[in-house]
């Protein structure tokens, strides 16, 4: 009782905060008003002092604002049978006689003005009224959420009542490792997934309402794999985030609207199901569909063009065709870019390390995802939660994109994590006035593993130590590997602008030269001009020097080869070669300190008909979890090594449990299986259960 109490209390100070402020920014406009237009006066024939002017100014002000406020609904309900164009032009003259209104009220008896002029003087001071309470509910939640609650509650009357059954969502705060949300709850940063596990407040301990569990990637520990995985149930062929494919001669990325939908279209193949929302299901803000008809910011349709199917960007225009939405996150996008600029300055001036260049445009990709992207996905899942609809998954890239550069466990991303928590707040507070009750399900795609970039320890890429191996000209300086985060794909796509990368063409422009591509701490290396996988052999015979100087390197780990005597071998440092039959946990060989399941993951790769000729894993320190990644990230994932490998799921009690004790959640296609369970329990409108195939099962 005393929090809700103490809850009221703040919104009571906040919003006579908001008219205080309102009514003093009113109240210099109009001085400024006056200083400029001759008609208009705020004092006496024979002079008053600046205070008496200053008064005078106020009250007038305060008169016309709570004119506005108490005549001006009562106007537009008598005016309802006006045609519109009538009554937008009516609009002016109304606020008008308001303010001479307001003027003769005004107990000084001073002030006057030329009708013609108030007209002017009413729209100016209403405009800047409306900007600075816009400006003033920025940062207001409450305010923002009864606003999209209002005008999605005005299009719910028509609508028929809601189920009984719950509905769910799914909120995936993408690239949260499961340890980086335990360490936030600790610190007091998330308090409302805090108060979801029981961990209780100044009010008290609580009742835990939800459980939270660790689950482990694939090898591939990316939002590619992992999204397609909890959406459509499968990551077979996805081998890294960006691979080269020998039998198209493309080289596909995950992030690329044409590779996104092709992937989804493999996968969809392969299970035989449309995905995880085929039935009265929302896609917000996630790389593939999940077979939803109601889809918005979704990578995977972002190519379609001139179509009524390509709603791709419909949430943005959906989001900012209302001003106040607009005000809000055009505010707040400035301030995040402002923000940035300034804990990059600091970290440079302070000579923070390790630290990766975070110029150019990224300030304003980083406000897109922390703010721009934010909001229309929550404004998206909250109109879902007011539709009723059976499930939603939405992805917030925020903690991704600001890890990759600041790194995992920076304040920096300490500071996003608690915005994030605000919006789960936000979005349970809305799933309280649905037509049907709702489970929320939070969950990551993988985590971050910290450590500084390979090029800056050893000053050349993963690329010129290639070239070096197999004898060809190496650059003297290093050239940068451009990051491949979600949200800079995100802001190509709403733009409609081709996702491609610098020095990143869909063809390779040299056959006779291998491809190199990164995906965080994960190298792959294929050669163009030969159209199988190559053997160890192989690789050998054509460039003897290859192999040992990858492999004996100090900042990588081990590698994948497959070998014509042992089928898939792993090659370390000192000559170490073992077939990959021969490890598991027990028994690891290079693959010891990174972690369980490391052989199991690497076997699968190796099984993928599109796995490079040579896979590499950077070093990994398993005292500190550092890797070294290939890109240009001080925050990175996509390979094995630290926490990029263990991100969490945070489910409801309601929901039965996600595995039995004793057991790990292992893999995408698990979490998806788990995801389609507890859809079934609801006992509402479900997707398919159809007995799943054999090349999955194997």
């Amino acid at each position: 009782m005393r929090g809700v109490l103490k809850g009221r209390w703040r919104r009571i100070v906040s919003q006579v905060g908001r008219s205080v402020t309102v009514w003093a920014v009113s109240t210099v406009t109009m001085l400024v008003l006056a200083g400029i237009l001759p008609d208009f006066q705020l004092q006496s024939a024979d002079g008053d002092s600046a205070t008496t002017i200053a008064v005078t100014a106020a009250l007038a002000a305060g008169a016309f604002g709570l004119l506005s406020a108490v005549v001006w609904p009562l106007l537009v309900r008598l005016l309802l049978l006006v045609p519109a164009l009538v009554l937008g032009l009516l609009v002016f003259f109304l606020n008008g006689a308001l303010l001479l209104v307001a003027l003769r009220l005004n107990p000084a008896e001073r002030g006057a003005v030329n009708p013609e002029t108030a007209v002017v003087v009413a729209a100016v001071m209403s405009a800047v009224a409306s900007a600075t309470g816009a400006a003033l509910a920025v940062r207001d939640d409450d305010a923002y959420r009864r606003r999209l609650y209002r005008l999605a509650d005005r299009r719910r009357r028509a609508l028929p009542p809601g189920p009984v059954t719950p509905g769910t969502v799914f909120v995936q705060l993408d690239g949260v490792g499961h340890d980086v949300l335990t360490a936030a709850v600790g610190k007091g940063l998330m308090p409302t997934v805090a108060r979801w596990l029981g961990y209780g407040s100044a009010d008290g301990p609580g009742n835990p309402t939800h459980r939270l569990t660790p689950w482990r990637t694939d090898w591939s520990s990316q939002t590619g794999a992992s999204q397609l995985g909890i959406l459509h149930g499968s990551t077979f062929d996805i081998p890294a985030f960006r691979w080269y494919e020998k039998d198209t001669q493309e080289v596909m990325v995950s992030n690329r609207p044409t590779s996104a939908a092709e992937l989804q279209r493999r996968a969809v193949e392969r299970t035989g199901d449309g995905g995880l929302l085929t039935v009265d299901g929302a896609s917000r803000g996630n790389l593939f569909s999940g077979g939803a008809d109601e889809q918005a910011l979704v990578l995977s349709i972002a190519t379609r063009r001139r179509s009524r199917e390509n709603r791709s960007r419909a949430g943005y225009f959906a989001y900012f065709s209302d001003p106040a939405n607009a005000v809000r996150t055009a505010l707040s996008f400035v301030a995040e870019a402002g923000r940035e600029i300034g804990q990059s300055t600091r970290a440079r001036l302070h000579k923070v390390r390790p630290r990766v260049s975070r110029g150019g445009l990224y300030p304003f990709v980083r406000a897109f995802a922390t703010v721009v992207e934010r909001d229309v996905v929550v404004a998206a899942v909250m109109g879902d939660l007011l539709a009723g609809r059976t499930a939603v998954y939405a992805d917030l890239v925020a903690y991704d994109e600001v890890a990759h550069h600041s790194g995992p466990m920076s304040r920096d991303a300490e500071k996003v994590l608690g915005r994030l928590d605000r919006a789960l707040a936000l979005i349970e507070k809305v799933a309280e006035h649905a037509p049907r009750p709702y489970r929320i399900v939070v969950l990551s795609d993988h985590g971050q593993s910290p450590g500084e970039t390979f090029r800056a320890r050893y000053g050349l890429t993963l690329g010129d130590l290639v070239r070096a191996g197999c004898g060809l000209p190496v650059p003297r300086r290093a050239r940068r590997t451009r990051s491949g985060a979600e949200a800079r794909a995100a802001v190509r796509a709403a733009l409609h602008r081709p996702v491609e990368e610098e020095h990143e063409q869909a063809r390779p422009a040299r056959r006779s030269e291998p491809i190199v591509l990164a995906s965080g701490n994960l190298g792959l290396i294929s050669f163009p001009d030969v159209h199988h996988r190559m053997s160890k052999e192989e690789i050998d015979a054509r460039h003897p020097a290859l192999l040992p100087t990858l492999a004996n390197h100090p900042g990588i780990g081990f590698l994948l080869v497959r070998s014509e005597e042992h089928g898939g071998v792993v090659l370390g440092a000192n000559g170490a070669e073992v077939p990959l039959d021969r490890l598991d946990d027990e028994h690891p060989g290079p693959l010891a300190g990174f972690g369980p399941g490391a052989a199991q993951a690497v076997r699968r790769t190796h099984s993928f008909p599109h796995t490079a000729d040579i896979m590499v894993n950077s070093f990994h320190d398993p005292a500190d979890g550092e890797v070294l990644a290939f890109e240009e990230q001080i925050g990175s994932h996509g390979g094995l090594g630290g926490a990029q490998a263990k991100p969490f799921l945070l489910s409801p009690l309601a929901c039965s449990a996600p595995v039995d004790d004793g057991e790990d959640l292992v893999g995408a296609e698990q979490v998806h299986r788990v995801l389609r369970r507890w859809l079934r329990e609801t006992a509402g409108p479900q997707v398919p259960v159809e007995a799943e195939p054999e090349e999955r099962a194997a």
